[in-house]
């Protein structure tokens, strides 16, 4: 049965947060996937003082990033080199582009950069993307590089629902059907690029950063590390309290422990996503634009429907 932990809902971001029950697993070889709702500004702050916390205790995990795409690792070694502490210009260096707001991972970056942490890209290019709604992983990674991430099989047919159903969910029932199978599998590609990361390099641990979905037990990264011992990967939702209704049975979370902040203020991303003209077969929407409607929770309430 999949654990959970729910944290206060009352208090402003001035007020520091204890030290959630989860966080003493933040040692040693532990793989630690923390979830976010991408404009969720307290949700940052809370995962920063949780990963302050654990390297002030002397854990050295590596940092993998959803937010940067793995085409600029380069520039972040590069300009790790030319500021070692300077997370400003490693952003505009590795990150300007992509529609982040940056101003609330940058302490996340600072941490990296203050206690000499290994950091990784963990994200595939919008172009490369878009070359996996239409083609085959194969195809677009070459025989051999798809056996090692392990996208030469497909997944089986419930994963390959389910995930379909979230990418329907997250896009706010506005994509079209045909583009379900295409936008799955980009996101498996995604998924397994992120766990390879983790495998490679978090002998003495590492953090994942990355949305919502990405961390599911269920369907995201953690389905890719199964091989993992019992204990070693630890999913965190991080999720918004009044997006759910009535009671939070733990069994309908898949994740280890969420952290529930409140919502973002922000318009209904729905009605603004449906507003937008249909994408053409092939060009994928951005999963990040419609991740505040946050599907994770949607889809579990419907399951208790």
């Amino acid at each position: 049965m999949i654990g959970f932990v729910g944290t206060g809902l009352a208090g402003c971001a001035a007020v520091p947060h204890p030290p959630e029950t989860w966080e003493a697993r933040l040692q040693g070889g532990t793989l630690a996937l923390l979830g976010e709702v991408h404009d969720n500004p307290e949700q940052h702050r809370r995962r920063a003082a949780i990963l302050r916390r654990a390297v002030e205790a002397g854990w050295r995990p590596a940092l993998v990033m959803e937010q940067f795409d793995i085409d600029r690792q380069a520039d972040i070694d590069r300009s790790r080199r030319e500021r070692p502490r300077d997370a400003k210009h490693l952003i505009a260096q590795a990150g300007a582009a992509g529609g982040w707001a940056w101003n609330d991972y940058e302490p996340l970056v600072a941490i990296a950069l203050q206690f000499d942490l290994k950091l990784f890209a963990a994200n595939l290019p919008r172009a490369l993307a878009a070359r996996l709604v239409r083609e085959a992983p194969q195809a677009v990674f070459g025989a051999q590089r798809s056996r090692e991430l392990g996208l030469d099989a497909p997944p089986d047919a419930a994963w390959q629902a389910a995930q379909e159903r979230e990418i329907d969910l997250g896009h706010c029932g506005a994509l079209p059907q045909r583009l379900w199978a295409g936008m799955a599998r980009g996101q498996f590609a995604r998924d397994a690029v992120m766990a390879e990361l983790l495998l490679r390099e978090g002998a003495g641990g590492a953090v994942l950063l990355a949305g919502n979905g990405h961390v599911r037990r269920d369907i995201g990264v953690p389905r890719w590390l199964a091989g993992r011992p019992n204990g070693s990967v630890l999913a965190v939702g991080f999720l918004e309290s009044d997006r759910i209704s009535g009671e939070r049975p733990p069994e309908l979370l898949p994740f280890d422990a969420v952290v529930f902040t409140p919502a973002a203020p922000r318009d209904d991303p729905c009605k603004a996503f449906k507003a937008r003209p249909l994408p053409q077969a092939g060009v994928p929407i951005s999963t990040k634009s419609a991740a505040h409607t946050d599907p994770t929770l949607r889809s579990t309430m419907a399951e208790r429907r």
